[in-house]
């Protein structure tokens, strides 16, 4: 674990330090989490999945709700219909 003093920004920036960049394999563009307390401020980097993996996430929830739709006998045309009524089953 590497330790090091830095100074805030007058916009309120801070610059992480390169030692500790290079040893989180951290990048232009990586994401954190920012939890403060009383007196501190932790960053966690945040894992971003890729777009592929995005998209095969996607395609799974579409492939299930697919057959969850079937099993029900649910149509593509019923769903406007179906949408239409849990909207307004909401605003009772």
């Amino acid at each position: 674990m590497t330790v090091e003093i830095i100074k805030m920004s007058s916009k309120g920036q801070i610059v992480i330090p390169q030692d500790i960049r290079v040893e989180m394999h951290a990048s232009e563009g990586t994401m954190f989490a920012v939890v403060s307390g009383k007196n501190s401020i932790v960053l966690k980097k945040v894992a971003t999945p890729s777009k592929e993996d995005l998209i095969g996430e996607l395609q799974k929830i579409a492939k299930e709700g697919a057959k969850r739709a079937k099993k029900l006998g649910i149509k593509e045309a019923n769903v406007p219909d179906l949408v239409h009524k849990l909207r307004n089953s909401k605003k009772k």
